[in-house]
């Protein structure tokens, strides 16, 4: 793979990636979990972790830091659902 092509790779990981923070940080702030669906989080982990070994298996690092980053910051969202869930 070409560096361009990598780099692309590499900014749309911390693009898509980085979508995720406010949601995780307006979450553990307010404590209102009641309209997140755990059900959509769990799913969309599963999807995570796969996109992860795909990227493993091929060698992309884009995909692999995007992806890693993404399995924590889910898995955050799914604990916090699970702590503040009334």
């Amino acid at each position: 793979m070409t560096l361009g092509i990598e780099i692309i790779g590499i900014i749309a990981a911390i693009l898509t990636t980085a979508a995720f923070i406010p949601q995780v940080y307006k979450t553990w702030q307010s404590k209102l979990v009641d309209e997140l669906s755990l059900g959509m989080y769990l799913v969309f982990l599963t999807g995570v972790i796969c996109w992860l070994i795909y990227g493993i298996l091929i060698h992309s690092f884009a995909i692999i830091l995007a992806n890693s980053v993404t399995v924590i910051l889910v898995i955050t969202l799914i604990l916090l659902i699970f702590r503040y869930k009334k």
